[in-house]
């Protein structure tokens, strides 16, 4: 069993959130940030020029500055709760870059989900919880063997980890509608893209991670 006291390096990434989050809270400024640096789908594609003179973050990195910015306390403190949980165990399974390399694929991952079901949208999608759901989906394949049964040819814990990834979308959806802030919750469509890039990325990271400890051991 993997020791879930925190890490330093998941104590970082709480760090970065939650005082990127806490101070725009703070100060009122959620809903210039989500503007500035949330996810944009309706950007991808659009003629830089229509764009040029305004503050805007560059849209590349905007899947990454949106995890920065949270809609309100809940949202904030619940993103920071689930990544305190399933963080340090799936980093104890597939090293530090491996949890930085899910973390960094499931914001771009969910962006993608985003911008594939509403490519149109001029709505922001802010949090961090795209990112958190990679680290989700890794986690229930990791620790979901026994915990569900399996349907026909779908294994135990494929079944398990589709039941927690179910389940965390829907708590972020009414953390997202609860939210005093009402402003722009990140969509259903982003937990899916990064729950499933976790899922597809674990068994890659697996590998990545004990064949560079053979090699150094060797």
């Amino acid at each position: 069993m993997f020791e879930r006291r925190p890490t330093r390096t998941v104590w970082t990434i709480v760090a970065i959130v939650a005082l990127a989050g806490a101070l725009l809270i703070v100060t009122g400024r959620i809903d210039w940030a989500a503007v500035i640096g949330g996810f944009i789908p309706a950007r991808i594609g659009i003629d830089p020029a229509l764009v040029a003179g305004l503050p805007l973050a560059p849209v590349w990195i905007t899947p990454l500055s949106a995890t920065l910015i949270h809609d309100g306390w809940a949202h904030l403190g619940f993103n920071l709760f689930s990544v305190l949980v399933v963080a340090t165990p799936t980093q104890r399974a597939v090293g530090t870059r491996g949890l930085v390399v899910l973390w960094l694929v499931g914001a771009y991952a969910a962006a993608a989900a985003q911008w594939a079901v509403d490519p149109g949208s001029t709505v922001p999608a802010i949090g961090a919880s795209g990112a958190i759901s990679a680290l989700i989906g890794a986690y229930a394949l990791l620790f979901g063997q026994g915990k569900a049964k399996a349907i026909g040819p779908v294994p135990a814990h494929v079944v398990h980890a589709l039941w927690l990834g179910a389940g965390w979308t829907m708590l972020n959806l009414l953390i997202g509608w609860a939210s005093a802030q009402g402003g722009a919750p990140i969509g259903w469509a982003a937990h899916i893209g990064g729950f499933v890039a976790g899922m597809v990325l674990l068994r890659p990271l697996l590998k990545w991670r004990w064949r560079a400890r053979d090699v150094v051991g060797g």
